[in-house]
């Protein structure tokens, strides 16, 4: 799910705690985070899935994340609490954090960083300190989107104040919220934007591409040991979220230049979780943001701070805050967890890939992809977009990605470039394979597996 926001009391900006007297104010949280492009950044975010190897029973809070943060602690990793006595729910080393969805997925939310082979680095770091506790707890880490063993009985409820907010509220607004929460697990990436432009360019682009993206990244085959007939479980999760904060942002694609405004106008549709005065959370679910704006709420009236916050708890497939976030591919596998912020970085971070990306993605409307959904869900690259094979059109973009990353030219101490990291997903798109594929191989949908078997097909190597 990767929206791992803690709910602190922290310094703001000045003017960020006045009330907003007027929606031009809220794109200043855009305007002051444009950078030249000299200073942009990468910076990606993976989550994963533990369970018990001998049982396959899911990792819970109390004795398995617990410990896991204790020994993380001795190697530098500092502990982050909500409130002074309350549990804690993540841990920060530098400008990395290790975060906990609902399930108690565990995330590492990298630093940003100039290239690829500085995420190379980060990663392997983490998955090494991972190693030690996991040996000692007899813990298996899982690559996969969906959960491949757990009912959602059997999975704990992490103590965030905000994941309360979230498992009462958003079940009224999708049948899917939970098994979003607790059962999906992703990559993402953040990049930088320079200017209005830029950002919503780059905004539409990934919107336009999310479906096929995640089409040729789908990891999400099984559920509950069984193998799905879904190529992506995930997916057909985020098919059925609250349509006011999930998908394609639909309002944007009527605009032939969209704003700031435009997306901020959306955002505002969006129903609220909560929002903080001093030490105290405050649950307002029964109001979108601009009825917040409009008409306060127990005396309270809406900061920017609170819209800051707000435009974490909006889940589309690509989003705006003080980075431009790409969300729809599913967790990977180690090799394949690299290809993802590759494959972004190579389209975004290179004018040309980025002006031939965006002329790809521009066959594509909204009634046309929203209908190839659900398609590309099951099928994944079997599938196609209108009239055109999905493994053909995810062929092309990652020759866009791959011409654009070996343009940037940014070399390891070897003498590589980033193409490295996207290598291992090319070899498997340009045989029309997607990584579900390689996971059920030889096995027929519906049929029920050991645990032995599935912690085997889905285990992420940590050294």
């Amino acid at each position: 799910m990767s929206e791992a926001v803690l709910i602190t009391t922290v310094p703001a900006p000045d003017g960020e705690h006045r009330s907003i007297t007027d929606l031009d104010e809220l794109t200043e949280i855009f305007r002051g985070a444009e950078k030249p492009p000299a200073k942009f950044r990468i910076g990606a975010e993976a989550e994963k899935f533990a369970v018990v190897e001998r049982t396959g029973a899911p990792l819970d809070y109390e004795h398995g994340v617990v410990r896991i943060f204790s020994a993380l602690e001795k190697l530098g990793w500092h502990p982050e609490r909500e409130t002074p006595q309350g549990p804690v729910v993540a841990l920060q080393r530098g400008s990395a954090s290790v975060t906990l969805e609902p399930g108690a997925q565990l995330e590492l939310s990298g630093s940003a960083v100039e290239d690829m082979h500085a995420i190379d680095r980060e990663f392997t770091d983490h998955f090494r300190d991972l190693a030690g506790v996991s040996r000692d707890l007899g813990l298996a880490w899982l690559s996969a989107g969906f959960h491949p063993l757990a009912r959602q009985a059997e999975l704990p409820w992490v103590p965030k104040i905000r994941y309360g907010v979230m498992k009462e509220y958003l079940p009224t607004k999708g049948r899917a919220a939970h098994d979003m929460m607790r059962r999906t697990a992703t990559v993402q990436a953040n990049f930088d934007f320079s200017s209005e432009e830029d950002a919503m360019r780059k905004l539409m682009v990934a919107l336009r591409l999310s479906p096929l993206i995640h089409a040729l990244t789908a990891n999400a085959p099984f559920s509950e040991r069984r193998v799905s007939p879904l190529r992506s479980v995930r997916g057909d999760v985020w098919l059925n979220m609250d349509p006011t904060r999930s998908g394609l942002i639909p309002p944007l694609w009527g605009k032939k230049r969209p704003t700031y405004r435009d997306y901020i106008d959306w955002a505002l549709g969006a129903g609220m979780f909560l929002f903080k005065r001093g030490d105290r959370v405050i649950q307002n679910t029964g109001q979108s943001f601009r009825g917040f704006i409009e008409s306060g709420f127990r005396g309270e009236r809406a900061t920017l701070n609170d819209f800051r916050l707000h435009l974490q708890t909006l889940f589309p497939e690509a989003r705006l805050k003080n980075t431009f976030e790409v969300r729809a591919c599913d967790a990977q596998s180690g090799a394949l967890t690299l290809a993802v912020p590759a494959l972004f970085t190579g389209i975004f971070y290179d004018d040309k890939a980025l002006d031939q990306a965006e002329a790809l993605s521009l066959g594509f409307d909204l009634q046309t992809l929203e209908a190839a959904r659900p398609a590309l869900v099951k099928n994944a690259l079997r599938a196609s977009i209108g009239s055109e094979s999905a493994t053909h059109l995810a062929v092309r973009l990652l020759e866009i990605a791959s011409d654009g990353l070996a343009r940037r030219a940014r070399l390891d101490a070897e003498g590589r470039d980033e193409r490295r990291y996207l290598e291992p997903l090319v070899a498997l798109t340009i045989q029309g394979h997607c990584p579900a594929d390689m996971l059920v191989q030889g096995l027929a949908v519906g049929q029920e597996l050991p645990v032995a078997e599935l912690v085997s097909r889905t285990r992420l190597e940590l050294v």
